[in-house]
C-alpha cells in the first residue's frame, strides 16, 4: 500500500519582540539627536565676548563738578529771563532768597542803595507791591501792549565761598522792549550774589548796571530789567 506524502510548508521566522517607546521619550532622543549636529557656543565663552566688548566701547568722560554749577547758575539766570519775558511775575519774586533784594543803581560808582537814589531797590515786599500794581485790571501803564525779549550771557562765576557755598556770579544782559508801537533797548551787565538753600540757589542780591541808565527816557521803567 502507497504512503501518502504529507507537504509541509516551510516555517517561517519568528518575529523579533519590538519593545514599544513612549512617544514624549521618543520625540526627546530625536531632539537630542538632532542637536548633536549643531555645536553651539558654551555660555562661558559669550560672556568673555561680551566683556570683551563693553571693554572696547568708548567710556564717557567723567562728570566735572565745576561744569554742572556752571550749568546749574545758567540754568538759573535763563529761567529769570525766562520769568519776565512771560510775565511771571510770582515766580520771578520766588528766585529770590527770604532777605532777597532787587537793586539797580541810578550810577555804576554806587556801593550800596541805602540813603542814596537808585532806579530800583526793592526787597521781596516791594517786589510784591510791583507786581500787584501792574497786574490790576485797572492799571493804565499796562493798557497798551508790550513785551520784552531777554538775552543773557557771558555767565561768569567770579568766587565761591568754600564755607558757605555762596556765589558771586556776572553776566551781561540785553533786552528789548516794545511799548506805544515804539522798541526801547536796554543792556548792561548783572551781578548776582546766590546762596544755597533745600530748593536749589537762590538770589541774595541781584545788581543791574545798565550802560544807558542815564539816557532819556519818555516813561519809567514798569517792570524788572
Amino acid at each position: 500500500m502507497a504512503k501518502k506524502t504529507v507537504k509541509t510548508s516551510p516555517r517561517k521566522p519568528a518575529k523579533k519582540a519590538v519593545k514599544k517607546v513612549p512617544r514624549a521619550a521618543a520625540q526627546t532622543a530625536r531632539r537630542a539627536s538632532a542637536g548633536k549636529s549643531v555645536k553651539k557656543p558654551a555660555r562661558a565663552s559669550l560672556a568673555v565676548k561680551n566683556k570683551a566688548a563693553q571693554a572696547a566701547r568708548p567710556k564717557a568722560p567723567a562728570r566735572s563738578p565745576v561744569i554742572d554749577l556752571q550749568r546749574e547758575v545758567e540754568q538759573l539766570l535763563y529761567r529769570q529771563a525766562e520769568h519776565l519775558d512771560n510775565r511771571r511775575w510770582a515766580e520771578f519774586i520766588d528766585l529770590f532768597a527770604e532777605d532777597g533784594l532787587y537793586w539797580m543803581p541810578a550810577a555804576p560808582e554806587q556801593t550800596t542803595g541805602d540813603g542814596v537814589p537808585s532806579i530800583f531797590y526793592e526787597d521781596r515786599d516791594l517786589m510784591t507791591v510791583r507786581m500787584k500794581r501792574v497786574s490790576h485790571p485797572h492799571a493804565w501803564s499796562q493798557v497798551p501792549l508790550w513785551g520784552t525779549s531777554h538775552v543773557v550771557g557771558n555767565v561768569t562765576i567770579e568766587q565761591q565761598d568754600p564755607k558757605s557755598g555762596e556765589l558771586t556770579v556776572r553776566s551781561r544782559f540785553h533786552m528789548m522792549e516794545f511799548r506805544r508801537e515804539a522798541s526801547r533797548h536796554f543792556a548792561g551787565s548783572y551781578l548776582h550774589q546766590l546762596v544755597r538753600t533745600r530748593d536749589g540757589y537762590r538770589i541774595k542780591l541781584q545788581r543791574v548796571d545798565m550802560v544807558n541808565a542815564q539816557g532819556p527816557y519818555e516813561y519809567v521803567l514798569q517792570v524788572w530789567v
